[in-house]
Parts: structure tokens; sequence; C-alpha cells
């Protein structure tokens, strides 16, 4: 029997969304969203209809017509996130805000990401839905390869510091393309505290590469 996804911490991920959309309009941003995993588009719901320019990425076929109908003015991509990221799926678009709303390991698509070739807008916002904390949890932090250089440094019980790791993370990945952790906040959530919720918000100055 397949194990069911968490999903109690559904209001905690919207409220997070909404306080990055509501930074982007703050500093008179328009709001230009990657969304890695559509499903069946419950955030977009919640979060993205007034955003009028975004991408979605979903592999699933069915889901991905679904979204394909639910926002129109979106480019939706039936693929896998990870690989369609990194060859710059979304790169007609200057995206503000990528949302990694994964039950695993977010790492990857995350560091496809800003190592992809694409605009890059001064401000840029970062929400995850993290789910590795539950293995890490177990002492499995060594088996997950974007971990390992996290163990290297500080070992593998990686539990009690996770949210500072991620943040470590999201400076290092983000730094592929210039950018620098300005704010950084998050939380733990979910059955047994295994979920990890952050939002980054990223500045990159004029002239970096």
């Amino acid at each position: 029997m397949a194990v069911k996804k968490d999903n109690s911490t559904f209001r905690q991920k919207v409220l997070l969304r909404q306080l990055a959309i509501k930074e982007l309009v703050e500093i008179g941003a328009t709001p230009v969203v990657l969304e890695t995993h559509g499903g069946y588009g419950k955030l977009y719901r919640a979060c993205y209809r007034s955003v009028s320019q975004g991408i979605v990425l979903e592999k699933d076929r069915d889901r991905a017509a679904f979204l394909a109908r639910q926002r129109p003015m979106w480019a939706v991509y039936e693929a896998d996130c990870v690989d369609a990221v990194r060859g710059g799926v979304g790169a007609h678009l200057p995206v503000n805000l990528l949302d990694a709303d994964r039950y695993g390991d977010p790492w990857p698509v995350i560091e496809a990401f800003f190592e992809s070739e694409r605009p890059r807008p001064g401000v840029m916002l970062v929400v995850v839905n993290d789910g590795l904390r539950q293995k890490v949890r177990m002492g499995g932090a060594w088996s997950v390869e974007t971990l390992r250089p996290m163990v290297e440094r500080y070992g593998n019980d990686l539990h009690p510091i996770y949210l500072e790791v991620c943040q470590v993370l999201i400076a290092e990945k983000a730094a592929h393309a210039g950018y620098t952790v300005d704010r950084f906040a998050g939380y733990y959530c979910g059955h047994a505290k295994q979920m990890t919720h952050y939002l980054a918000i990223l500045h990159r100055g004029p002239g970096q590469v």
C-alpha cells in the first residue's frame, strides 16, 4: 500500500506563498511564478489565481492536462521538473518566485533553477515545501546526495539544525546566479515535524553575472 502524503500543512503552505506574493507587490514587482510541482492546482487556486504570468510543471499527463485547462494564460509543461528547469524551461519569462512544493528532496530542482540560463530579476523569492527532515531524523542524511556536503561539514545528525542547513544550502545554490540571501524564514510542521517550510528573499546587484 502506498504511503499517504501528509497534507495537514496545506494552510501553512498557502500562508507562506501569500506572504511571498505580498513581498513582491510591496516592492512594485509583478509576480512571475515558476511552480515546479503543479499537482491538481490546489496552490494555484489558493494563491496564484491573480498571477497572470507563470510556468507550471507536472510529469503526470492527466494532471498536466488539467493544469492547462485551469490556467490558460500560463505555460504548462508535462515534464520532469529537474531536467526541464535545468534545460531552461520558462526562460521566456523573468521568474521572480520559485515555488518548489515537493514532498521529498527539493534541492535538485532548486539547484537546476539557479544553474540554468534565464533572466535574473534583481529580487527573487524562493518558497519551499521540503520533505527531507524525516529521513534526516532517522539518520539518513548521509544517503541523500544533496545533503552530503552538509554532513561533511556538520556531521550526520542534521535533524536539530535542519533549518540552518536549508539556509546555508539556499545561499550556496543562489550564489551560482549572483544572488545573496537578504532574508530567510522557516519552520517545522506536519506529523512529527518531519516537513520543513521556508521562504528566502534574494537580492542580486547590478552587473552581477
